[in-house]
C-alpha cells in the first residue's frame, strides 16, 4: 500500500473526524472508503447505462443478428 500526505483546513479535520467518529470507523477508514467510492463510481455509472441499453434493446439486437 502506498501513502499520501494531503494538506487540509483544520475546519476540513474536525469534520473528517466527526463523520468517521459517527459512523465508528478510523478517519484514515473513512477517507480510504470514501476515494474507493470516487474511483468507482464512473466504472459503476457506465455499467450501469450500458446494462440499461443492452435490456432496452434486447429485441432489436436478436432481429439484427
Amino acid at each position: 500500500m502506498a501513502a499520501i500526505t494531503i494538506n487540509i483546513t483544520e475546519q476540513q479535520l474536525q469534520k473528517l473526524q466527526s463523520l468517521a467518529q459517527e459512523l465508528g470507523i478510523s478517519t484514515e477508514e473513512l477517507l480510504s472508503a470514501s476515494l474507493e467510492d470516487l474511483l468507482d463510481y464512473p466504472k459503476s455509472e457506465f455499467n450501469q447505462a450500458a446494462s440499461y441499453v443492452l435490456r432496452k434493446n434486447a429485441e432489436l439486437y436478436q432481429r439484427l443478428a
